[in-house]
């Protein structure tokens, strides 16, 4: 990377980082854009260019993620209290904000917190921080497996990928009202049969699947029961909740595979996405496997 580019990013990291630091101050345009040492006339639209996202949203996104961690973190605090912190005039107004992004209340979620949602808010949130930082794999970070055969319920996705969300709605419905969306515990994978960008968009291809032991019925909504073989895999972790693994499978075929001596089995390329929740911490981490088939 340039000298200049890297200056750039460094600049933009010091606004991140600011911004995490001063969430109960004002985060106005001049002040941000003092930090970052850019004219104010121009730092919104770099802002947006670089993250995709508005200063101002990424900002009401970053607090009201400190704030669900302050009431999960801690009963002592009172909702009025964070949500002055956060930004809000009154305790109803960050209430309806926080009902509306998440589908509880305040204090709905301090007694059961529903992370299916929390996690699906900041996605936004995540995906604009992880546009400076560049993970860098190594070999440390793969290993080898024996996986177990799972059988699983799946749905396949055939055609152009701007399509995907439609078939995504689909999976998501069919799977909460038998109990297996990826809250209840349940695996949730996704194998990845094609190219994610194919010159020829129409031949983007890929099944959404869900391990479950339930007998599955092929059904008008495309789903049907299917298995994913066991066998030796190499395994690549991904810190963080992303729906870009283009980075990853690039090292594994690019990178490790050549060095490690290793075959490809006939098995497509797949990622199991896990929810974990440390004995020490109040807020879920999501992270991504990829398993690479090896003979």
């Amino acid at each position: 990377m340039k000298a200049t580019v890297r200056n750039y990013h460094a600049r933009m990291q010091r606004v991140l980082d600011y911004i995490d630091r001063h969430l109960d101050e004002d985060l106005d345009l001049e002040a941000v854009s003092h930090v970052a040492a850019f004219s104010k006339f121009h730092f919104h639209r770099q802002f947006v260019a670089t993250f995709g996202l508005s200063l101002h949203r990424y900002v009401q996104l970053a607090r009201m993620k400190h704030a669900s961690r302050r009431l999960a973190w801690n009963d002592a605090e009172s909702v009025t209290d964070i949500a002055m912190d956060a930004g809000y005039e009154a305790p109803d107004a960050f209430a309806r904000a926080f009902r509306q992004r998440f589908g509880q209340s305040p204090s709905s979620f301090r007694k059961s917190p529903d992370w299916a949602p929390w996690i699906a808010a900041f996605g936004p949130l995540d995906n604009a921080r992880n546009k400076l930082m560049q993970i860098i794999f190594g070999r440390d970070d793969v290993t080898i497996r024996d996986v177990p055969p799972m059988p699983v319920a799946m749905i396949e996705h055939r055609g152009d990928r701007a399509m995907l969300g439609t078939t995504i709605e689909r999976f998501k419905t069919w799977c909460k009202a038998r109990g297996l969306s990826p809250e209840s515990g349940r695996p949730s994978l996704m194998v990845f049969r094609s190219e994610r960008c194919p010159a020829n968009p129409a031949d983007y291809s890929m099944d959404l699947c869900v391990g479950t032991d339930q007998p599955v019925e092929t059904n008008d909504q495309g789903m049907r029961a299917g298995v994913i073989p066991g066998g030796r895999c190499a395994v690549l972790r991904y810190p963080g909740n992303t729906n870009d693994l283009e980075p990853a499978a690039l090292y594994l075929y690019r990178d490790w595979l050549p060095d490690s001596g290793e075959e490809v089995r006939d098995f497509p390329i797949y990622c199991q996405r896990r929810l974990a929740l440390a004995p020490d911490a109040s807020t879920p981490e999501v992270f991504v496997e990829l398993f690479l088939p090896l003979k």
